[in-house]
């Protein structure tokens, strides 16, 4: 059916606070004329990332319900998008949505999300990844990062790629399915070279000498938040000799997550972290499962200075 105004369902999460998922798709796309008919995957207070607590409602059990109603209505649409999935079984819901409301007048898109920086989010398992390769085969359009891709493809997460490898990749990816393969994050041999200028003595970024390391904190701060700010630089110095720096990336992308792309933010969430102790990849994945609520449960809160601690940081606060 040809709609004047073009019809989306969107299966995403809700957060009441941090501008990802439903928050962001929301807006956006109806300010670009189309209406956006949500199906929750789950919902969330905030954003998971960078806060220490959060209520958290699983809609798992409810998806089915929701959609069997949508199919009493006869309700159709021009697009299926869908984004973060937090288990198998909401993967075959997904996949099943597709296999009703799919057409061959309507685009089917998917966000395979699944991790970043070469590393599964903390919520996702091999399970998960076999899962979303077979999603993808009923997508039209797919959006993976680089990180996403090579886990479609089994193949091994690289620093750095080739136009040519990339082409290959991509190619594979629509052999499986999709018609329209939209990769982000892919490492850039160009842009790393010139923050890397940037972070010499003569550079606009004013650090002390050329470090890779430090060079690739500063491009995922850009890539994932926003220019870097000169005035960060002592904090982001302070920070490496207490923290590594998959550390210091990982809080950078917790931020991004959260929504709030300030270079305060990310100071917060360090300074929490070392507050309670956190020095490895390790204790941060715990210190979450710890602060994860059984699903459709509120989590116990933490003390209100947890809160406070960060909006301090977002309001100005010191480093360390």
């Amino acid at each position: 059916m040809k709609h004047s105004v073009k019809r989306v369902a969107a299966i995403h999460d809700l957060s009441g606070f941090g501008r990802a998922s439903l928050t962001a798709i929301i807006p956006i796309l109806s300010s670009m004329g189309v209406q956006v008919c949500p199906l929750p995957t789950a919902i969330l207070s905030n954003h998971t990332g960078g806060f220490d607590t959060f209520s958290f409602v699983d809609f798992t059990d409810h998806m089915q319900d929701y959609i069997d109603h949508w199919k009493e209505l006869n309700i159709d649409f021009d697009c299926i998008y869908s984004g973060f999935l937090g288990s198998e079984r909401q993967i075959e819901i997904v996949s099943g949505f597709i296999d009703d409301f799919g057409t061959e007048d309507n685009m089917v898109v998917i966000d395979p999300v699944l991790g970043d920086n070469g590393n599964l989010y903390s919520t996702m398992d091999q399970g998960l990844v076999e899962g979303m390769k077979r999603l993808v085969t009923k997508a039209d359009i797919i959006t993976p990062n680089f990180t996403e891709v090579s886990l479609l493809l089994g193949e091994e997460y690289k620093q750095t790629t080739t136009d040519e490898e990339i082409k290959e990749w991509v190619k594979r990816l629509s052999d499986m399915g999709p018609d329209i393969i939209v990769v982000t994050s892919v490492p850039d041999k160009e842009k790393d070279k010139e923050i890397e200028n940037r972070v010499r003595d003569n550079g606009s970024g004013g650090f002390p000498a050329a470090d890779p390391g430090l060079a690739e904190i500063v491009r995922s701060f850009e890539d994932n938040i926003g220019s870097f700010p000169p005035a960060a630089k002592d904090s982001l110095l302070q920070w490496r000799q207490i923290f590594t720096d998959d550390l210091i990336l990982l809080a950078i992308k917790k931020a991004a997550l959260s929504g709030v792309h300030k270079w305060n933010y990310v100071n917060g969430i360090l300074k929490a972290w070392k507050n309670e102790g956190v020095k490895t990849l390790g204790d941060v994945q715990a210190r979450d499962q710890r602060r994860k609520p059984p699903a459709g449960q509120q989590p116990k809160r933490s003390a209100a200075d947890d809160y406070d601690e960060i909006f301090g940081e977002l309001l100005g606060g010191s480093t360390t």
